[in-house]
């Protein structure tokens, strides 16, 4: 045969065989035939594999498909690269320039994106969780590379050789931008295994792609997902290894607190009830279906509604009994004149303890300018504290703070890292705190537990807490 020829077409690709004969069968892994264009298609981020197979086995290839511009970007003001960031674009250039590079929050991904950016030179998509981090990083790219920055999502809808998108906005574009690329970076790219979000990759030919994130782990299969479209970890930094040089050095202190008599007796029963539908109708939180199967049951069986009510209301006791709220106070008092972040793992709460402290509160409906303002005076230090549930867990530029309470979370070894590294960005002579209360002898003793599996903690409870933890 004479070759192939390759064009994109709505986020796909199809091959056709140019001069005589059929597609080779080295294709075959890659493609599906498609009888309504009498031709061969393949998911658009299979351009570089069928690209690198038909080089090998010395097939020309017609490429139509391409639309990507080869840059010369250079980085103006450039930082001196730190080691792990050096180390990281070695391997990820030794691995084609595919792969995910896992560093803490904290120890520059961002600009070693710029450097990954520069050194591939070419049309370069950035895809970001929310409207805040696509502006950032916008302005980020426009400081180093000076030229104009395309944004599509919040409705901004500019394509340039440098864009920021929002991942809903990338996946509603990209059947007809998805060829313009020749880089695509998924910034906290653990948000990529989801089934829409994929879409953003599956339908990009882009041949380099970048993933970045501090916390890599999914428990469902979702690294399997990455690996598939953005290429496997190639390089990963661990908090502990930076810390004290890129990272400031940290302590994490666990703190059990009481609950009065009062919310003894009723979280006592509401667990009960709770539990009792629970073993009644064998439902199993361990199985994949559990939690939805609680719900459904839960909405249509006998005691049910009760069961329900009962499960929220001995949750909101464990998170937020009076002793947690005294804890907070005097955690805050003991460490006045520091900059703290204060978590919770549901608005109210959040609300709960903004209107007892009478301190600023940061949730998903704070308006886009009023979170500005919180921040810009929490960085000042007008605002020593923020309180907030999970939107300060990432995508969110947060000054520099040196205290973290985590006043109630999940059992998310990711969110309880992420909420880690909110405190860790460097500072001469800084000592970050990260306080964990815990209820106890509630439910959230076993979510602690499981949410701290993790080597940021680990080894830190072995030279911090070899006495055990804290108890008040």
């Amino acid at each position: 045969m004479d070759g192939i020829a390759l064009e994109f077409a709505a986020g796909t690709l199809l091959l056709k065989a140019e001069g005589e004969g059929t597609l080779p069968g080295i294709f075959t892994p890659h493609i599906l035939r498609d009888d309504r264009v009498d031709a061969w298609r393949a998911a658009a981020s299979e351009y570089a594999p069928i690209v690198r197979l038909a080089h090998q086995n010395r097939v020309e290839v017609s490429d139509r498909a391409r639309a990507y511009e080869t840059l010369d970007l250079k980085i103006h003001f450039p930082h001196t690269p730190m080691e792990h960031q050096k180390n990281a674009l070695v391997r990820w250039r030794e691995a084609h320039g595919r792969g995910m590079v896992v560093m803490p929050t904290g120890s520059g991904k961002t600009y070693f994106a710029v450097l990954a950016m520069a050194a591939v030179n070419r049309s370069a998509l950035v895809v970001v969780p929310t409207i805040d981090l696509m502006v950032q990083w916008a302005g980020v790219l426009k400081q180093f590379f000076r030229v104009d920055v395309g944004m599509l999502g919040g409705g901004s809808k500019e394509i340039l050789p440098l864009t920021v998108s929002t991942y809903d906005s990338a996946v509603l574009q990209m059947e007809f931008i998805g060829n313009r690329f020749g880089l695509i970076v998924f910034d906290e790219c653990h948000h990529l295994p989801g089934q829409v979000n994929r879409m953003a990759a599956s339908m990009c030919i882009a041949p380099y792609r970048l993933g970045l994130t501090a916390t890599p782990e999914r428990e469902d299969g979702g690294l399997e997902v990455m690996e598939k479209l953005i290429g496997p970890i190639v390089f990963q930094a661990h908090i502990d290894e930076l810390e004290g040089k890129v990272l400031a050095p940290y302590v994490t202190r666990r703190i059990r607190v009481n609950l009065s008599d009062a919310e003894t007796a009723e979280y006592t029963e509401a667990r009960r009830v709770y539990t009792a539908f629970i073993r009644r109708h064998r439902i199993d939180f361990s199985a994949p279906d559990g939690w939805g199967r609680f719900i459904a049951l839960s909405a249509r069986l006998p005691g049910g509604r009760e069961a329900m009510n009962a499960y929220l209301r001995q949750r909101a006791i464990a998170r937020c009994g009076r002793a947690k709220l005294e804890t907070v106070w005097n955690l805050i008092r003991s460490n006045r004149g520091e900059r703290i972040l204060v978590f919770t793992a549901d608005n109210d709460t959040a609300y709960r303890m903004g209107e007892t402290f009478c301190m600023p509160v940061l949730t998903h409906k704070t308006k886009a300018a009023e979170r500005r303002d919180f921040l810009d005076r929490f960085r000042s230090g007008e605002y020593p504290v923020l309180l907030t549930s999970k939107v300060l867990n990432e995508g969110v530029d947060v000054p520099e703070a040196s205290i973290g309470i985590v006043v109630s979370g999940s059992a998310s070894t990711r969110e309880h890292v992420q909420r880690l590294g909110r405190i860790l960005r460097a500072r001469d002579g800084k000592q970050a705190v990260l306080y964990e209360l815990v209820s106890e002898g509630t439910s959230e003793m076993s979510v602690s537990d499981r949410r701290r599996q993790h080597r940021a903690y680990e080894q830190r409870r072995l030279r911090f807490l070899g006495r055990g933890d804290s108890k008040c």
